[in-house]
């Protein structure tokens, strides 16, 4: 691994994860409203949110999966690593309080493209809430090597 730009394209292999665990506040929900301006009142007002099918407040979905890119640009490919696509699946609420936990499985490496392919899930316990997969594309030792000569 490269601790400026994680790991390079040459040191990723299919089963390596990553995870990190965050416990959604009051201060993430109202701060996320606040960046996006996605003021539901879902997320926002409990009154409201209690008359929902969810029966109380929910976090954003994608304050939630911006999770995932947090494990991609902080652990694995880390430093360095660009987002090229994502699809997600929201499956279950997550409730102010919960802790998420976001893992990204290697699936594919493309390695002439410097692209990775990569199984995400956010988890509550033992309940996914979000599912999906994603492409990135890594660093290569290769290449910054080659631009020094």
């Amino acid at each position: 691994m490269n601790p400026q730009n994680g790991y390079d394209i040459e040191d990723i292999s299919v089963g390596m994860s990553a995870e990190i665990a965050k416990t959604i506040s009051e201060a993430d929900i109202v701060l996320f409203s606040a960046v996006s301006t996605d003021v539901n009142a879902v997320h926002l007002n409990e009154e409201y949110a209690r008359g929902t099918q969810f029966g109380g407040r929910i976090a954003h979905g994608m304050l939630t999966a911006s999770l995932l890119s947090a494990v991609m640009g902080n652990r694995l490919p880390g430093p360095g690593v660009i987002y090229m696509s994502q699809s997600l699946r929201f499956r279950a609420p997550v409730r102010p309080g919960d802790t998420v936990h976001a893992r990204v499985t290697v699936k594919e490496v493309i390695a002439e493209k410097c692209r990775v392919v990569l199984d995400t899930v956010c988890s509550v316990g033992d309940k996914v809430v979000i599912d999906g997969e994603a492409m990135v594309m890594a660093t290569s030792r290769r290449k910054r090597e080659a631009a020094v000569k």
